[in-house]
């Protein structure tokens, strides 16, 4: 959702950032400056918890933080080495304890950690936020996540998040101007140990994802993305689903058609050697992708870039949903939103489908556009009086 700030945010922050500027404001629903977030500590730790607002100033564009009055602070200079950031803490509830703060108008994170406070440094650049990936990184022995936001003059729009890592438990919520609410990141009673379970006994690699303490305690899953870079996961392990992908669509063709709301907006795709065509309804040729390997599927990157344009982009969402899923041999006209074909493949994103199983709505942002067909754990409200941050239970 929200746009990428400071060093990197997960994919799903850019969604939220589009959604929000393509929402209008209403005139009798006017945001304020500010607006509470209500943090409900249901984790059943004894742990301190720590809570950081951190982020993008909307009116300034600049970077910094936000206490918990929804002040902002911009963050000072940075160093070549980095230097220490100031202490964005804020003092998160007990167990079994509310506390509310106020958020302001930010593309950001909210980040929570329990038993420490999270390491932030700053450089020339901005803020460098925790990369668990690195065996070096001063968090990584924290048990901390984030949830993303954007606040702005057409609303909030607040999400879970698995792109990067699963880890901590939580969902967000949103209070609307009649008094209902909407939640959504919520774990079935035993999912996360249940998750963590799967993991483990999927064959592959796929075990070499989670992260633990010396002391035993689990920390978290990283992503297939950052398991790829770090080598805990083959760089071959999509391979063969790629191989039958190109092979499929060299005698066939792929049709794509991004947008749910413009159906008459197709696009066509037939693979040529090492490359993937794509035409327009005249013929024309509008895009092409290289064959894509295990990195560019699970970051939605690299081969499958998706800058934000009207035709690329919204065709390597399509794309990375589909080799995610595993749903392009199954159906050549994509996105397919039928759940039932997600996952099914042998050769498939592991990570997010047992992330998926283990939700209690099926939600989840489980790799950068798990939002292609709704899939995706996002709430928002074009007059939000409310938010909520819930810490679950680790078990």
């Amino acid at each position: 959702m929200l746009g990428r700030i400071l060093r990197r945010l997960g994919a799903a922050t850019a969604v939220a950032t589009m959604l929000a500027l393509a929402t209008p404001l209403t005139a009798d629903a006017a945001v304020p400056a500010t607006i509470p977030l209500k943090i409900t500590n249901n984790s059943g730790r004894g742990d301190v918890v720590y809570i950081y607002d951190l982020g993008t100033n909307l009116a300034t564009g600049q970077q910094g933080w936000a206490d918990a009055n929804g002040t902002f602070h911009a963050w000072p200079a940075g160093g070549n080495p980095p230097t220490p950031a100031p202490d964005a803490s804020i003092a998160g509830p007990a167990a079994g304890q509310s506390a509310t703060i106020r958020i302001p108008k930010f593309s950001g994170r909210i980040y929570f950690s329990y038993g420490q406070k999270l390491v932030f440094k700053l450089t020339t650049g901005g803020l460098v936020q925790p990369a668990v990936q690195n065996p070096t990184d001063p968090n990584r022995n924290i048990l901390f996540n984030w949830s993303e936001y954007t606040l702005n003059d057409s609303g909030l729009w607040i999400n879970s998040t698995q792109v990067d890592m699963f880890s901590a438990p939580y969902a967000v919520g949103v209070q609307r101007s009649d008094g209902s609410t909407a939640s959504t990141g919520h774990l079935k009673s035993g999912g996360y140990t249940g998750f963590f379970n799967a993991l483990r006994g999927q064959p592959g690699g796929w075990a070499n994802l989670i992260q633990t303490r010396s002391d035993g305690t689990v920390l978290r899953a990283l992503s297939p993305t950052y398991g790829i870079e770090t080598g805990a996961l083959p760089s071959t392990v999509m391979d063969d689903y790629i191989n039958r992908v190109w092979s499929k669509y060299a005698s066939s063709t792929l049709t794509v058609t991004p947008f749910a709301d413009q159906p008459n907006t197709k696009y066509y795709g037939r693979v040529s050697g090492n490359v993937m065509n794509f035409t327009n309804s005249s013929g024309a040729v509008v895009t092409t992708f290289q064959k894509p390997d295990a990195a560019s599927i699970f970051g939605c990157a690299k081969y499958l870039d998706a800058p934000n344009d009207l035709v690329r982009g919204p065709i390597s969402r399509t794309l990375c949903a589909g080799f995610n899923r595993s749903t392009l041999l199954v159906n050549p006209n994509q996105p397919d939103t039928t759940t039932a074909n997600f996952y099914q493949d042998v050769v498939t994103n592991h990570y997010a489908r047992k992330i998926h199983a283990q939700m209690a709505d099926g939600k989840a942002y489980a790799f950068a556009f798990d939002d292609v067909g709704a899939q995706e754990s996002l709430v928002n409200d074009g007059n939000p009086q409310q938010a909520y941050l819930t810490l679950d239970p680790l078990s």
